[in-house]
Order: structure tokens, then sequence, then C-alpha cells
């Protein structure tokens, strides 16, 4: 189960971390003391409903802690010991969704998808797989149709990374029709590989997987689909089909049953795919009353703002590097990786997945990292590392320690080297770079997006962060070195992998796809890069503030 490691070797501050199990997922994590419940529950993945941005009023968020039953609230609640902590579903962010389209009887789920096959399969269980093709990663999840039950998940690292690390390198490669036949091969081998996995989880055939729902940007659906991509790489960027799809599996090449259907909804434009449009499905951006700005970090940042009659969009080349790649120790959100970063007394604690000594850092503990760095003043807001003697200045001691010299360019030591030789977790000034061309690539889209409704981000009265690691992301770092708006904090709501809730949505609701066709349409694509004052903002975006 995820844990986590503290950094001992060098501190001197006496912070503890405390273990947390949430029921019914089964899901154990290790915290620093202090946190709240709402901390420790995203870092198990699971996320709650605070509507009221974590100040207590709304009421949504409330669990029960074990043996006794206690009621708490989770966003109010700070961890000082050991934990069992059971997740009502009306506490989950998505649990009225699921609700909403289909379990009690009204629309969706039991009158329309589930119905299609009932005559096929009999009394045999009929399944159904959502997919999510991210650019680094790709997510699988195996839902039961009759009752919109998450069966199974699985992800892997999209295997066209070899191919290429972003989506442009993939466009080049795929110009041809032998690389556009090998990159869309290997996807669907990957996606094979995955509905194996979760069928195996699941004790299940894929035989009784009938439907599928896809979602991706529109590189990755082009790809999967065997469109064209050259279209994308040169200027207007035009998207070959922004329309849904629905195909046979025999067709794509897909393992489950012969008899059922594939579905891939609309892509609103080039650069802003079907996720996005499944994303802003699952956050009800349709019906948003509140000016309301959703953030989706991932390889290809994309940005929706706006409210139900007024939405604008935008793709962000941020870059692998929030996903760890790129980074001298970057990694995946796995075992061993640092996943987040605080300060502890006069020094730094880790919170590390596996509790473990760490061997990379991921996405969310990078942004702290820089966040402590920043705050520390061991960089400045340029992201230069000060040098030794200003930072003995400024720093304790076992900060001060911490800054080493590391192939003649100065590097921040995380954590020492482990036994065997395993190396220290270590942050260079190109790790600084390559994080900053990412976050103000993403703040730079904010600002023209903002711009284009005429208003400033303290105007933005909801902030949703989504992404595979968004809710493992501090609100209070992200907001600290400018990758989300300058807003307070309770405005800042974690919403998960909003693109795979919004593909499940698709799955088990034909009402949801008929929402999210007229979504895609009413959303206008701005294309930053061609925007008079891109070079400028971007400039000033790369800046380390807020």
């Amino acid at each position: 189960m995820p844990g986590k490691w503290r950094c001992a070797v060098g501190a001197t501050g006496s912070m503890k971390h405390f273990r947390v199990v949430f029921e019914p997922d089964g899901r154990e994590i290790s915290i620093h003391q202090g946190a709240t419940l709402v901390d420790a529950a995203g870092q198990a993945g699971i996320v709650l409903n605070t509507s009221c941005g974590g100040r207590g009023t709304c009421g949504k968020c409330a669990v029960l802690l074990g043996p006794s039953g206690r009621r708490v609230l989770a966003c109010q609640y700070t961890i000082q010991s050991d934990l069992a902590v059971t997740v009502p579903a009306e506490a989950r962010f998505y649990a009225h969704k699921i609700l909403q389209h289909g379990l009690d009887g009204t629309t969706g789920l039991q009158r329309t998808i589930v119905d299609k096959y009932r005559a096929i399969a009999g009394p045999t269980p009929i399944c159904g797989i959502t997919v999510d093709i991210g650019t680094t990663t790709v997510v699988a999840g195996l839902v039961d149709l009759a009752d919109g039950r998450s069966v199974a998940t699985r992800a892997m690292l999209n295997p066209q990374t070899r191919f290429g690390d972003d989506v442009v390198t993939r466009i080049s490669y795929a110009e041809s029709e032998a690389g556009l036949a090998r990159l869309r091969a290997v996807i669907v081998d990957g996606i094979n590989e995955l509905i194996e996995g979760v069928c195996r989880d699941a004790g299940i055939d894929a035989d009784a997987i009938y439907e599928a729902s896809i979602v991706g940007n529109t590189t990755m659906n082009h790809i999967f689909l065997g469109f064209p991509v050259r279209q994308l790489g040169q200027a207007p960027y035009h998207a070959h089909s922004v329309d849904a799809h629905d195909l046979s599996p025999s067709s794509l090449g897909l393992r489950m049953n012969a008899a059922g259907n594939v579905h891939t909804c609309e892509n609103v434009a080039g650069f802003i795919g079907s996720d996005t449009t499944a994303a802003a499905l699952a956050v009800d951006m349709d019906s948003a009353s509140q000016r309301t700005l959703l953030v989706d970090i991932g390889t290809n940042g994309e940005l929706v703002l706006g409210t139900s009659g007024q939405l604008y969009a935008a793709s962000c080349a941020a870059g692998p590097a929030l996903e760890g790649a790129r980074i001298r120790c970057g990694g995946r959100a796995a075992e061993g990786a640092i996943e987040a970063v605080v300060i502890d007394n006069d020094d730094i604690a880790l919170d590390v997945i596996g509790d473990i000594q760490p061997h990379s850092i991921c996405g969310s503990g990078l942004i702290d990292a820089v966040a402590v760095l920043s705050q520390l003043g061991v960089v400045d807001a340029t992201g230069r590392f000060a040098d030794v003697a200003e930072v003995r200045s400024r720093c304790s001691a076992p900060v001060a320690s911490r800054l080493i010299e590391l192939e003649g360019q100065p590097a921040f030591r995380l954590s020492d080297e482990g036994r065997a030789g395993q190396v220290a977790v270590v942050l260079t000034q190109k790790d600084i770079r390559e994080f900053q061309l990412a976050k103000g690539a993403i703040q730079a889209g904010t600002r023209l997006l903002l711009a284009k409704m005429g208003i400033d981000g303290e105007d933005l009265e909801r902030v949703l962060l989504a992404g595979a690691f968004g809710n493992y992301i501090r609100p209070a770092s992200a907001v600290r070195v400018g990758l989300l708006p300058n807003v307070p904090l309770e405005r800042i709501h974690f919403v998960g992998n909003a693109a795979a809730s919004g593909a499940r949505m698709l799955l088990l609701s034909d009402e949801s796809r008929t929402t999210a066709a007229a979504l895609a349409r009413s959303i206008q694509y701005v294309e930053i890069a061609h925007e008079s004052r891109f070079s400028e903002v971007f400039s000033e975006a790369m800046l380390l503030s807020p």
C-alpha cells in the first residue's frame, strides 16, 4: 500500500508521520503530522466533496473515524495519530454524478446502454471499459454497466513514449503512413494489455466487456482511430475530425466482445481533445454559474474557463516535466517517489510513496520542492540558485548543507544516498528551468484566457484542479510558484482525474453523450501561441511568483 518515508538524515526537526487507512477502498498511506484528512485522502487518490473550499461550512466531506464511528469533517480534522477512516459515498466528489446518470432509474444507465446488451449477455455480467489515453500515461477502468460500479483500474506508461515524449514529436513521426500505423499498433496493444489486466483483476473474461468509452487529446484520439495527424503539426492546426465516433471493437483491434461498441466523444479543436470534453462534462461546466477555471495538468495542460454561457479553452505545451520526465531524478508516482516536500523546523521533510528510501521525485513532489526552495531563498524568482554564501546567510545549517555542486552546476540534495550505492535524489538548475517552462506555459495560457473574458485572476470564483495527479498537489505550493492563479486557497478544488470520470459518465449514459456533444460545440478554442501578447506573457510567467 502507498506510504511515506521521512528524510531523517541531516534533519533536526521532529515532524512525525502517521498511517491512515481508508475504507472501503482498502488504501493505506502515511502522512506528516498536522495534515488534514482531505490532504490524506488526496494522497490516497480519493477525491472528497469540498464544495465550500475546505472552510468547514458545507459539511459534505464528513467521514467516520474507526472504531467509534465518530463523524468528523475531513477538511477540518488534523491528523495526530494513526487512523482508520470510512469514507461514505456522499462524501465523494463524483458520487452524485453516478446517481444522476442512471442508478436512480430515471436517466441513462438502466434505460439505455446496458439494455442494449441484456439479450446478448443473458445472465452473465455486462461490463464496460473506460480508457483515458494521455500523452504520458494511459488509464483504464473496468465498470459494471448494470450498477455503474468501478470494478478494477490499471495504468501504464503510454507505449508511444519511445517514439517521443510529447505530441509534436509523435505528430512528426506519424506523418508517414507507416509511422502512423506503428503508433496506432502500439497504443492498441497497450489498451489490450490493460483490458487483460483489469479482467484478470476482476476474474472475468474479456467477452464480458461490451462497451468502451475512450478519451484523449486530439493527437491521441486521431492516432487511435487511424486518422491523419500531419495537419495537427501545421498552422492552423485543424483536427481531421471533431465528431464522436462509434465503431466495432474488431475494426479497431480491441479484444473485447465482438458484438460491442467503442465510443469516442467529440474533440473541441486541434489541441483540445475528447479528454477535455469529458473533464468539462464531469465538472458540469455546461451549467456553471460561477466564473470557473478548469486546469487539467499533464504533458499538454488543458484549460477551460468561463460559465455556462461563455466558455473558452486553450492547450498549453507544458511538456512532461510535471509528470517526472526531463527531470534528472524525475519519475512516475510509484513506490520510492517523493510526492511531497515540506519545511520541518530548520530543515525539510519528505513524504515518499511506499515508506522506503526515495529514489525519484514525481510531479507533486517537484511542485512542492520548487515552492520550498523559493520560500527558503535557495532559488530566486528567476529560478536561479543562490550562491552558497547567500544560502548560508539566510538559511539554517541543515538546509545550507543540502546545496551542492553537481557536474559543475548548483543542485539541492533532497535525500541522501541509500544502501548499495543508491544515489541521492537531487534537484538541479536544469530541473528548475524545465519546471519553469512547464508552469510558465500553463500560467501564460491562463492569463491569456482571462484576458479574453475581460477578467483578472482574482475574479475567479472556482479553480478546479484536474489531472491524474491533480489531487496530490498542495494548493499553497502551486499558487506560490505561479502554477495556479493567486486566489484564496478555499477557491481551489481538487476534482481528480476528471477526464476518466467523464469517460465513465459517457460509458453509462446516452444522456451524457448528448450533453458532451453540445458542450464541445459551445467551447470557443483560443490558440494562445497566436495571441499578440503571448511572448511577453510567457516570459513573465516563467518567474517563480504568484
